[in-house]
């Protein structure tokens, strides 16, 4: 177990082995302040090792590939499988981990129809343990947090964030500190947060709010902050990607396409993507873009208003929870992965997200709001040329449809977009509506049913 408190408040578990280096300046530092950011230029720092470029590529895949077989826990794990690019723990035993990884990666054949493109896959984080992308990233920087001996971990969080770092706290024998905004999270992420024995604090603000008290505290308390700025989180996500191109046997595909949110996921995976292609596992990117609402698009905003110079902050309103964020931690390392990926940031509506939610659960698959932007987006980039029917795309699914349950219900009931001004345009997305029939104990009335949903959907087809 874990000592009750660090030595120094506020401070970052500091290892002599790692290096810190700052997105903006490029300055290298041994250590780390509780926000995580360059003493010189105030830019986030990332985790930087150039030994992993002297890594044999085909030794790494066959040793990856061989850990599948094995059954410690720390090779059962799709994130520490691929430790030799992953900061190194003092001990194996430090590891914290709920299996996490290992996520499938799926063929949509009916979005591929509906799209026009041919090879179209998703990869579907929500399978994780806690239900979400997050996980991939809370093992690694739970497993820092408690080698350096911290007793409490904290985050802001729309809910994702809050239910894997709580469970991570208490598989690692830590103590969390949840702050969300009230009233703006779905009741089944926060559910699993209360469930892992999270102090959860309702605030009266936004997700920024949250996060923007959590800095102050962290620099006041021995309490370590476990959101995606930390650069630990970005180091365990970025086996997405490994794992992604593992399961393309190395070949890249032309488009992978992630929901914007916080905008950590974007920054992971474009990391992993350089890393990788240094290392000699790939020869060439694919262009990485990312997908916001309408409603919390201050990356759009930014790119578009600001030239990708300044932060476009704006105030976050869309029904998909998990990135109802505008003012994102991780917008300079985004901007960057884009650029350097060549990659393309668009907006989609409400109306566009549900839509696209309903097209993705047809194909037995469930996605929560948030994930289904991929959907919507690449409809877009489709239109403007960006993306070409011939080419292969990978859209990532970031967390479960159970996460936000209230959400589908409220859709297949026709009341998602009730009271609203676009109540009336929703009209068009009955035919994707499948409420419960409430009918007599009869045979009768069963058959009737299926008679009258047969006529309903004449398309719908298992070939």
């Amino acid at each position: 177990m874990p000592p009750s408190a660090t030595s120094e408040k506020g401070s970052a578990p500091s290892q002599a082995t790692f290096r810190f280096r700052c997105i903006g300046c490029g300055s290298v530092t041994s250590s780390a302040a509780q926000d995580f950011r360059c003493s010189q230029c105030g830019n986030l720092l990332e985790i930087a090792d150039s030994s992993w470029n002297s890594r044999n590529p085909t030794a790494l895949k066959s040793l990856w590939r061989e850990r599948r077989t094995l059954n410690e826990d720390i090779d059962l794990s799709g994130v520490w499988r691929f430790r030799e690019l992953l900061p190194a723990p003092a001990s194996e035993q430090q590891v914290v981990t709920l299996r996490e990884g290992n996520t499938p990666l799926y063929e949509l054949p009916q979005s591929s129809r509906l799209t026009g493109v041919a090879r179209l896959y998703a990869k579907h984080q929500g399978l994780n343990p806690t239900g979400s992308f997050k996980d991939a990233g809370m093992t690694v920087a739970a497993t820092f947090a408690r080698q350096a001996g911290y007793r409490w971990v904290a985050c802001a969080s729309t809910g994702n964030t809050s239910a894997s770092m709580a469970a991570y706290a208490a598989r690692g024998g830590m103590r969390s500190l949840v702050l969300v905004p009230e009233g703006k999270v779905s009741w089944s992420k926060l559910s699993q947060a209360l469930d892992y024995g999270a102090l959860t604090c309702q605030l009266r603000t936004d997700f920024d709010g949250c996060l923007l008290l959590l800095q102050e505290l962290v620099r006041r308390a021995p309490v370590y902050q476990l959101n995606s700025i930390n650069p630990f989180r970005l180091e365990g996500q970025k086996t997405l990607a490994f794992e992604l191109l593992e399961q393309f046997e190395w070949e890249p595909p032309d488009h992978i396409i992630v929901p914007g949110g916080n905008l950590g996921n974007c920054s992971a995976i474009g990391k992993a993507l350089l890393e990788t292609r240094d290392v000699g596992l790939i020869s060439r990117l694919p262009k990485l873009s990312v997908i916001q609402a309408e409603g919390a698009n201050a990356l759009v905003r930014t790119l578009r208003e600001a030239g990708g110079e300044r932060l476009v902050s704006v105030q976050a309103e869309t029904r998909a929870t998990a990135i109802r964020i505008g003012n994102p931690a991780s917008w300079e390392k985004a901007a960057k992965v884009l650029q350097v990926t060549g990659g393309a940031c668009e907006q989609v509506s409400e109306l566009e997200i549900a839509q696209a939610k309903a097209e993705i659960g047809a194909e037995g698959i469930g996605c929560e709001p948030a994930s289904a932007v991929t959907l919507a987006g690449l409809k877009k980039l489709l239109g403007q040329g960006f993306v070409k029917p011939e080419e292969t795309v990978v859209l990532v699914l970031t967390g479960s449809l159970l996460k936000d349950p209230d959400y589908t219900m409220e859709f297949h009931r026709g009341d998602l977009f009730k009271d609203t001004a676009s109540d009336q345009e929703s009209a068009k997305l009955n035919r994707f509506r499948h409420p419960p029939v409430v009918l007599d104990a009869t045979l009768d009335a069963v058959i009737k049913a299926l008679e009258q949903a047969e006529k309903s959907d004449p398309t719908h087809s298992n070939v």
